[in-house]
């Protein structure tokens, strides 16, 4: 559904993506990660069309970006960004109701199918009890759960999310994460930037791992979440270990100071 051939982007003097191709599955989660700095929010940003390349191509369905009208685009792919503004004096609602402005026009005002769209989204991003409140009102965690249902609300088939689990608390970033599973299961195409680790290894079908603004491996987390792989892109030393509970796969950072720690004490 999505693929990106020989993308080249600079900003002034610094390559930011280098000959970056990929196809990202349809109906499947798959998760940018890499170190800060690798591109994974201006590939996000290319792929939301947000950002045009200097050179390559974006694919969606097989037809240019460039192609689409920006509001056709809008109805096909969600982008929830890494920075967020939001309006002054606008309740959590309103905000919210933006997502359906792409399915609007001056022959089409607000339907039913709007109606629903937006509160199954408020339920979904648990923000009902907020809907009545002014954004500038709202702890972080909340503004950004307030976002997500506007992506939502969009009901689009491929959502983009850059860092959606920022600000969430631990309870609130698992209830995100299982519901992006939830949308996956039920079609959509789910692409998200995510900094933790075992969360992207557990609960994503396919990952990218970017350095310097390259694919260094893409494929299943078995295939690319490994000791070598962590090694080369975020300079990590670790062990992968398989939870014995779920069967995920692990990050455990080897701490220098800790296992030499260990090993005196194993000769005491």
């Amino acid at each position: 559904m999505l693929k990106a051939t020989q993308l080249q982007l600079s900003f002034a003097e610094l390559k930011v993506l280098d000959d970056v191709s990929l196809a990202i599955p349809e109906g499947r989660f798959t998760a940018l990660i890499g170190a800060n700095g690798c591109g994974k929010t201006t590939l996000l940003n290319v792929l939301a069309r947000m950002l045009t390349p200097m050179s390559g191509e974006v694919l969606l369905d097989g037809k240019p970006h460039a192609q689409f009208s920006r509001r056709e685009l809008a109805k096909r792919v969600a982008l929830l960004p890494q920075r967020t503004s939001s309006p002054a004096g606008m309740s959590v609602r309103e905000l919210v109701m933006q997502g359906r402005y792409p399915w609007q026009s001056w022959w089409q005002q607000w339907t039913e199918k709007d109606q629903q769209a937006v509160d199954q989204a408020l339920v979904l991003a648990d923000v009902v009890a907020l809907q009545d409140r002014a954004l500038s009102t709202l702890s972080g965690g909340q503004l950004q759960r307030c976002w997500i249902a506007m992506t939502l609300a969009q009901d689009t088939p491929v959502i983009l999310l850059d860092e959606p689990t920022t600000f969430l608390d631990i309870a609130h970033q698992i209830a995100l994460l299982e519901l992006l599973v939830e949308l996956r299961d039920q079609g959509r195409t789910i692409i998200a930037v995510l900094h933790d680790l075992n969360q992207a290894a557990r609960y994503a079908d396919h990952l990218v791992m970017l350095r310097q603004g390259k694919v260094h491996a893409q494929g299943a987390p078995a295939q690319v979440f490994t000791s070598a792989n962590l090694k080369a892109v975020f300079d990590l030393n670790a062990h992968i270990i398989t939870d014995p509970h779920s069967g995920d796969l692990l990050c455990v950072p080897i701490s220098p100071g800790r296992a030499g720690a260990a090993v005196g004490q194993a000769g005491l």
